[in-house]
């Protein structure tokens, strides 16, 4: 290091020393800006620009075509700690190499999801692993294992786990209160998420939109009294999109948005997912509450050095020492047969009467149904690059000219009085329109949920 390198650049001192020489350096507005999602850069000293999230709950979703594995719920069903390591190292992988084309892809992503799956009526269940929370920290530490990576200083990414905490109801969800005694908190729902935390290799949580017994996620003291307990690391947590107006505009638990933005970050609320990509109101809100007397510096400084604390693990400080740095593996022989094997994996065979397996002699196939021929992709699916539909696997191993398809359905056809027919246009989220092709910007921005 030279006379005029700044300690924070230099590679030699610990990450503590050069994170608070870095926050030294910066002023207090620059402070306030990063915690937004989208932190903008500060181009005096030379730092990037700083978003918060990347989906990535089997495979990098929403920013172009990308290795899908199984479903969460399906890698659950493997029971198989070491294949879900491999699959979370595989989309860490991706990652890097997709960020290394496309600085829009973040490596602080939002992955994975240990809800339990407490009612099959939730809606979401594809997103989690199990209802047991046994299970479910299992699995969670290993996918979280892989997307750290194995290197004892620097992250390949930086997981965060979703919804900080017992949040199983999408019906009002933004103003619903789940009950929660307190046995059923410490052996159900904390438990899912302490296991991973403790591990060493979890960033921080997300917290949820829901209530827990009539007190907001976004302001739970459970934050402060368990998870930054499990660990010495310091988490970053991310609210959900929008969840920080919601907190005055849906649940009207605070008169006005300083006293929510405050209480969110007192609370321990990290960085704020408010407004897309459009920083300037969560900003002026912190800045209300910093001259109401609501906030202090030093409760800004505290959220911005955990940024900070994620952002030096992820290498972005150290380009030549970093080992994850560079173009990385994508779409590899590897990759593909990784999620052929945790596809195999994932099917769970409840009853067998001597059919299966089929063999060719004589095998003649009979296929009925619409999901037959369809790949079905749900709300966290990446693009996919390679497609293959039950038909087309089964037309691959036996030949055409032994499987039979049939739809099994009648097709009725409406018509008006004028002779017309009518027909329903192809929806936005028709599967032929790849979502997310071109890359999103932020998960706010896609209609739907995070």
């Amino acid at each position: 290091m030279t006379a005029r390198t700044p300690p924070f650049r230099d590679a030699q001192l610990p990450f503590a020393k050069r994170v608070d020489d870095l926050l030294e350096r910066l002023t207090p507005a620059e402070r306030v800006a990063m915690l937004h999602q989208f932190g903008p850069a500060v181009e005096r000293l030379g730092i990037a620009a700083f978003r918060t999230g990347q989906e990535a709950l089997h495979g990098v979703a929403w920013m172009g075509p990308a290795t899908v594995f199984p479903q969460a719920v399906g890698l659950g069903a493997t029971w198989n700690e070491e294949l879900v390591r491999r699959v979370g190292e595989t989309v860490s992988r991706e990652a890097r190499a997709m960020r290394s084309r496309d600085d829009r892809v973040g490596l602080n992503v939002w992955a994975p999801t240990v809800n339990l799956l407490r009612h099959p009526l939730w809606g979401r269940n594809e997103e989690g692993y199990a209802e047991d929370p046994e299970l479910t920290s299992a699995i969670a530490t290993a996918y979280t294992r892989g997307l750290r990576g194995d290197h004892p200083v620097y992250w390949r990414t930086a997981p965060v786990l979703k919804h900080w905490l017992a949040h199983d109801n999408e019906t009002d969800r933004a103003t619903a209160s789940v009950s929660v005694r307190p046995r059923v908190l410490h052996e159900y729902d904390l438990r899912a998420f302490r296991g991973a935390v403790e591990a060493g290799a979890v960033a921080g949580v997300m917290p949820a939109y829901n209530l827990v017994n009539g007190r907001p996620n976004h302001v739970s003291p459970y934050l402060a009294e368990h998870l930054r307990t499990w660990t010495e690391e310091d988490l970053l947590v991310c609210s959900d999109a929008g969840a920080p107006s919601n907190l005055v505009d849906a649940e009207h638990y605070f008169a006005t948005h300083e006293e929510a933005t405050a209480a969110a970050l007192l609370a321990g609320v990290d960085s704020f997912t408010d407004h897309g990509t459009d920083g300037s109101r969560t900003v002026e809100r912190l800045r209300g509450a910093l001259r109401q007397g609501l906030l202090t510096a030093a409760d800004i400084d505290t959220a911005v050095r955990r940024q900070l604390s994620v952002r030096f693990r992820l290498g972005e400080f150290d380009p030549d020492t970093d080992p994850y740095a560079g173009p990385g593996d994508f779409d590899t022989p590897a990759h593909r047969a990784l999620a052929r094997e945790a596809a195999e994996q994932a099917v769970v065979l409840l009853k067998n009467d001597g059919l299966l397996p089929l063999t060719w002699q004589d095998t003649r196939i009979a296929v009925v149904g619409l999901l037959a021929d369809e790949c079905k992709l749900d709300w966290y699916s990446g693009s996919l690059i390679h497609r293959s539909t039950p038909l087309e696997g089964l037309y691959e191993r036996f030949g055409a000219d032994r499987v039979h398809f049939a739809e099994g359905v009648d097709r009725v056809r409406l018509r008006t009085g004028d002779g017309r027919y009518l027909s329903v246009p192809p929806g936005d989220g028709a599967e032929d329109g790849v979502r997310g092709a071109g890359g999103a910007l932020d998960p706010a921005i896609l209609a739907g949920r995070t």
